[in-house]
């Protein structure tokens, strides 16, 4: 709670049941942990979807970084960026990533899966999050608690990652003042660079509306996706089931943005974007009828990049 999975979860479960016609099955939308365990849920067969950062997909498809096997999960449709930053209280005297080094830093949620992405983001900026060794001290706890924290004065900063706006980062920002910790701009290109997941991303100081994205953030904020939001399913999961609410998903997008604006992101240039892991045939199929399968892409397959250090 407090991060953008819930919301969009929430509004993509509301709209499929609202416009399922006759079909003999409802969509129920569950509260979890996170991406980690609703891959292991995917994987047991207590759910049919659920929703994910990439990164963790990602060594979970290949069984690394944690993992004890391979998953065989698969993209339905490629959702809004995880739009990464750390925030820290004004008063804190926290100026870069490099400060964080001997302070208290909430990491996201025990079992999420988190420190496949913040591991790498904080390991290249000198400030280690490894197995062996840990620079700082990481806090578990989710978005909403953290804000909480933050306040309160238990922790020193906080990493939140989501759709923008992400409402944990709009709460903590409402209530204190807040400093976006900024990334250092050679460590970001060589993140992207290095590993699959990590993409540009930008946070605009204003909305469309042109209202304010987040009080306190002035100018337009360089920062990465650090795994794009996405919804996934287990290969063994019926493909007319995942055609049918791809098509649904797809066909009433415009009303699941409605609910979150991370939806916008359901279009024809995103959907179907490769972020490591192969598509279900069943969304496969219905990405076909409309045209907008990628023409190198023919099997849905394809070969996902290897980890780094993976032959």
């Amino acid at each position: 709670m407090g991060g953008a999975f819930a919301p969009v979860g929430n509004a993509i479960t509301s709209v499929v049941n609202e416009n399922r016609g006759e079909s003999p099955w409802r969509a129920q939308s569950h509260g979890t942990m996170g991406s980690q365990h609703n891959i292991r849920l995917l994987d047991q067969g207590v759910l049919q979807l659920g929703m994910s950062n990439a990164a963790i997909s990602y060594y979970a498809y290949h069984g690394e970084l944690g993992w004890e096997k391979e998953y065989e999960i698969r993209a339905v449709v490629t959702l809004a960026p995880n739009v990464g930053l750390f925030i820290t209280r004004q008063e804190s005297g926290i100026r870069t990533m490099a400060d964080l080094k001997g302070k208290r830093v909430t990491v996201g949620p025990a079992g999420a899966g988190f420190e496949m992405f913040v591991g790498p983001l904080m390991t290249e900026h000198g400030v280690a999050y490894l197995p062996d060794r840990r620079d700082f001290t990481p806090i578990n706890q989710n978005y909403s608690d953290s804000v909480q924290l933050l306040g309160d004065g238990s922790v020193d900063a906080c990493f939140m990652g989501g759709a923008i706006p992400t409402p944990a980062v709009t709460q903590a920002s409402t209530t204190y003042d807040v400093f976006f910790i900024p990334y250092d701009e050679e460590v970001r290109r060589r993140l992207i660079e290095k590993y699959p997941f990590f993409r540009e991303a930008l946070i605009p100081a204003k909305t469309r509306d042109g209202k304010d994205t987040y009080r306190g953030l002035d100018d337009d904020f360089p920062s990465m996706d650090v795994g794009s939001m996405h919804l996934i399913t287990h290969e063994r999961v019926d493909e007319e089931l995942v055609y049918r609410l791809t098509k649904l998903i797809w066909e009433n997008r415009a009303d699941i943005a409605q609910q979150h604006p991370a939806a916008r992101a359901i279009n024809e240039r995103n959907a179907v974007r490769n972020t490591g892991i192969p598509f279900h045939p069943g969304a496969i199929r219905f990405y076909r009828e409309i045209g907008i399968w990628p023409d190198d892409s023919p099997s849905g397959e394809g070969a996902p990049p290897s980890a780094p250090g993976k032959s």
